[in-house]
């Protein structure tokens, strides 16, 4: 069954019963964003994640899911309202949050172990380590062997890799990823999803996730924020119970994800039409 939850938060299913919840991670409270004085992205948004969740925010076209992630990256102040991450308020960016962009945003200049070891330079971390740090995550996500290719070498869902191993390099806690699997075709979008997953197991991190599609939000997230058309409202919390040890082919076939996509597409279908 998938567990849903009507315009508020709850505790993520998982913790001990009688067992004090831990602090959230991410507290986004009365978050309200207005764009040239008229135009009403975000009103009145409040949400809270527990560490080590991935949350995908989904919604029609317009409804603030971009904002709001460039509102917790410290990339864009709201209107009103206020984000505390790891208990400390959000005035711009922090070494805590990584953001993983949609259209990849690589040094064109730069090698892909020099892309992925940028944000360690600009922390100042020596380079004999940051270079052995951009070795491990370049071959996490699966680009062993093309250390020394530059960007224009690479196909799409390979400067996508290299955008993830950045963020992954840095090691924040956070990371926000603004539709990264958007730009490749089917086939790479899947291997992507198999992918985030293991390493979300693996590294242990928070993910901050938008997407447009129901099918990619249900078989990653542990939460899915369904967002109003504009102004953004949180319309409802889904919490999918979809078993993910079996053969990805199999989990997208199981009851559970069919039945809960279905119970999303009918929930905005309306807004839709």
């Amino acid at each position: 069954m998938t567990a849903a939850v009507e315009n508020q938060p709850r505790p993520v299913p998982g913790g001990t019963s009688g067992t004090a919840a831990a602090p959230p991670i991410i507290e986004v409270r009365g978050i309200s964003k207005i764009y040239g004085g008229e135009v009403v992205a975000l009103q009145d948004v409040d949400l809270a994640f527990e560490e080590g969740r991935l949350i995908s925010l989904l919604g029609p076209s317009g409804c603030g899911k971009t904002t709001l992630l460039k509102i917790v990256a410290g990339l864009l102040a709201p209107t009103a309202g206020t984000v505390h991450v790891k208990g400390r308020a959000v005035t711009g960016p922090g070494p805590e949050r990584a953001f993983v962009f949609q259209d990849f945003a690589l040094l064109p200049w730069a090698t892909v172990l020099r892309n992925a070891a940028f944000g360690l330079e600009m922390q100042g971390v020596a380079s004999g380590r940051r270079e052995e740090i951009a070795r491990h995550y370049v071959a996490e996500v699966g680009l062993s062997g093309f250390e020394d290719k530059y960007p224009h070498e690479l196909s799409g869902g390979m400067r996508q890799r290299v955008g993830l191993a950045r963020a992954l390099a840095v090691n924040a806690d956070v990371l926000l990823m603004d539709e990264p699997f958007s730009a490749v075709d089917e086939q790479t979008r899947r291997k992507f999803q198999e992918d985030l997953l293991r390493l979300r197991e693996s590294e242990r991190k928070t993910f901050l996730f938008v997407t447009h599609s129901i099918e990619e939000a249900v078989y990653l997230s542990d939460r899915i924020v369904l967002l109003s058309p504009r102004p953004g409202r949180v319309s409802r919390i889904i919490d999918p119970d979809v078993p993910r040890d079996g053969d990805p082919d199999e989990i997208r076939r199981h009851p559970v994800y069919l039945d809960t996509v279905e119970e999303i597409w009918h929930g905005i279908r309306k807004y839709v039409e």
